[in-house]
């Protein structure tokens, strides 16, 4: 591919993500039910640490945008998109019929006194509570790791991994949240067609 196809797959990319976010924020204001709080002790034990909040909000793009650089030809492109559209209404699924929200008092235990902790809460102005099951955040990453495990081996799998990591430790998500997204974008990655 030349320099034009790769800039209009970065557009497409772009537009993607942002139409995402779309169908994320609709299916947190208009549940089908009442959310469900799991009262976990072991989730309750593990610190609260704002500072993988920059993990949390700013590996994930750069290393979703890195699939533009991989692709090898349109076809490519199409059907690792085709594979994040899948996993999508697989997510939105999830969030409408069974919504899951962190208990109200992890929230409160951030300050907002250090740049991490501001950070996070801004963050938690636009994304609630809810949509925790399972991690889209986690299901993303590990639909990306798939798809880059031909370019960069397993070091592909620290994104899902680093992601995991800071879901709990900024406590917008539980442990049980997180094999479920590995799950999900492993289950997305299967349903892709497969690359002539």
């Amino acid at each position: 591919m030349n320099f034009q196809d790769y800039f209009v797959n970065l557009i497409l990319s772009g537009v993607m993500i942002i139409g995402a976010y779309q169908f994320y924020f609709y299916t947190q204001r208009h549940p089908l039910r009442k959310e469900i709080v799991w009262n976990s002790p072991i989730d309750e034990k593990i610190p609260f640490r704002p500072r993988w909040s920059w993990i949390y909000s700013f590996l994930y793009y750069p290393a979703i945008l890195y699939l533009n650089i991989i692709a090898t030809d349109h076809r490519h492109f199409n059907m690792m998109a085709f594979s994040f559209l899948m996993l999508l209404f697989m997510q939105m699924l999830f969030f409408w019929l069974f919504p899951v929200s962190t208990p109200p008092h992890w929230r409160s235990i951030n300050t907002g006194k250090t740049p991490s902790e501001w950070f996070l809460q801004f963050v938690q102005k636009f994304d609630q509570a809810s949509n925790c099951f399972p991690s889209m955040h986690v299901s993303v990453a590990m639909l990306t790791a798939l798809h880059a495990l031909p370019t960069l081996g397993a070091a592909a799998f620290l994104f899902p991994v680093l992601i995991a990591l800071s879901c709990i430790f900024t406590k917008q998500h539980y442990l049980i949240d997180l094999p479920a997204g590995a799950a999900l974008g492993g289950f997305a990655y299967w349903l892709r067609p497969l690359q002539k």
